[in-house]
């Protein structure tokens, strides 16, 4: 059994600077960034029960933010959409006028094919990540993939946080180029 626990009481003052921070890079608005914090903070309250332990405290609220995060864009991009593409794809006067939305394909309707492109994208990276140098490769991983905070890698690596950001950058970079040659 893990010895994560959640404690509500402790959550604005260890987390909010973090999530928030982490929030308006992705949404680049104050106040949308400190409401999507707000609601994180709810939705975990909701679901202390569904806390398992098996991951930090942290990282767990970080989840629940990410999907809070995508919420936020699929409602701003689904209104846009009903607001501005209205489109006619039959003659027959049952479907005229039908919104884009509704004719589109269901995200969560996956194939074959798709799963077989996630396996094969997942392969591309793992085999980019190879090529980076060990230092570069752990850091990335590090920070990019397992979300640890810049002063933990700094603390780890007993490096500054801009050069952490030099390295982030370089590896972003080498792993650009590389998934650009083995995999568009």
């Amino acid at each position: 059994m893990s010895t994560n626990t959640i404690d509500p009481t402790t959550w604005v003052d260890k987390y909010s600077d973090y999530l928030f921070n982490y929030t308006i890079v992705r949404v680049d608005d104050r106040e949308i960034a400190q409401d999507l914090v707000q609601e994180t903070f709810f939705a975990g309250l909701k679901s202390m029960k569904n806390f398992k332990g098996e991951a930090s405290e942290r990282t767990w609220l970080i989840s629940i933010l990410k999907r809070k995060i995508i919420d936020y864009y699929r409602k701003i991009n689904s209104n846009k959409g009903k607001a501005e593409v209205r489109i006619n794809y039959t003659s027959d006067s049952e479907t005229e006028g039908d919104w884009l939305e509704e004719r589109v394909a269901d995200p969560f309707d996956r194939t074959a094919e798709s799963d077989i492109e996630n396996e094969e994208l997942g392969l591309a990276i793992h085999n980019c990540m190879g090529k980076l140098p060990e230092k570069q490769a752990l850091i990335f991983k590090m920070k990019t993939i397992q979300g640890f905070d810049t002063e933990a890698i700094c603390n780890e690596f007993d490096i500054t946080a801009s050069n952490l950001w030099v390295i982030i950058h370089r590896a972003r970079t080498a792993m650009a180029e590389c998934l650009e040659k083995n995999w568009f």
